[in-house]
């Protein structure tokens, strides 16, 4: 593996610290769950204290970058520095009842030369406080779990495919954009699966757990560290149109080369 790089290292350190806060806050809050009130605002607690943690961690690492956080909105640092792009704790809902299956989502968007706005994430970092697994990529460097070489799956025949999705629930998302893509892609593969946390659906395609993935209606903070993993792991990220972007949150469909082409034609054959 290439020598971890000192972007990456605070990155990582960062996560960890944050990642710490939150397994002692997951296993607190299932002792919550018979107040009426108390789950919910405990979770929101915790998660804004990791955001803090993470953002007074890369702060000092990096004083002049921006950030674009979930719940502090953008804080604008030098025009001609990177930002940084931050969930502190996506699968919010997995968290609050108790369900171990969550991350942190760190992602470095660079400036386009010249200025006039944003161009391409050039590293990135996902941690999952529970298994303590760190997927991180840097772009032209590849993507890595811990120290293992990421690659996308091999598989090509959509009978053979495990494929994740986001299921769209009360006020967010199109169910019946969702319904038609399902319908369409649901009997062509060999399963379907919803596990809550798009950064780590992403990471877990990467990695080959899974061999494809589609959903709409997230945020840049869901998908860009994601994006560049699944990229930088051999895989192809685009919309649902087939236009690739360095972060795709509006619309977002991944998978390896050959399966990404079937899967689109399903899903662009669905929404006509």
């Amino acid at each position: 593996m290439p020598a971890l790089s000192g972007l990456i290292r605070v990155m990582e350190r960062a996560a960890r610290k944050a990642g710490n806060r939150l397994r002692r806050d997951f296993g607190e809050v299932q002792h919550l769950q018979v107040s009426r009130k108390g789950p919910a605002d405990f979770v929101s607690k915790a998660d804004q204290i990791a955001e803090r943690t993470l953002y007074d961690e890369l702060l000092a690492a990096r004083p002049d970058w921006g950030f674009v956080l979930e719940e502090g909105g953008t804080i604008e640092g030098d025009p001609d520095k990177p930002r940084w792009i931050v969930d502190p704790l996506d699968g919010t809902s997995n968290f609050l009842h108790g369900i171990p299956h969550f991350a942190i989502s760190i992602a470095v968007q660079e400036p386009k030369p010249g200025g006039g706005g944003w161009d391409d994430v050039s590293a990135a970092v996902i941690y999952q406080p529970i298994t303590d697994e760190t997927f991180w990529a840097e772009k032209t460097r590849g993507a890595w779990l811990h120290d293992g070489r990421l690659r996308v799956s091999a598989r090509s025949r959509l009978d053979e495919a495990l494929v994740a999705t986001g299921i769209p629930f009360m006020g967010h998302g199109d169910f019946g954009e969702w319904t038609k893509i399902f319908a369409a892609i649901g009997p062509q593969v060999a399963g379907i699966r919803r596990y809550g946390a798009a950064s780590l659906d992403l990471a877990w395609l990467a990695a080959g757990r899974f061999d494809g993935f589609w959903e709409s209606g997230l945020k840049d903070w869901d998908t860009a560290a994601g994006c560049l993993i699944v990229r930088e792991a051999g895989g192809f990220v685009s919309d649902f149109r087939g236009r690739s972007n360095p972060i795709h949150s509006a619309q977002i469909l991944a998978a390896n080369d050959s399966l990404h082409s079937r899967l689109h034609k399903l899903l662009a054959g669905a929404l006509r």
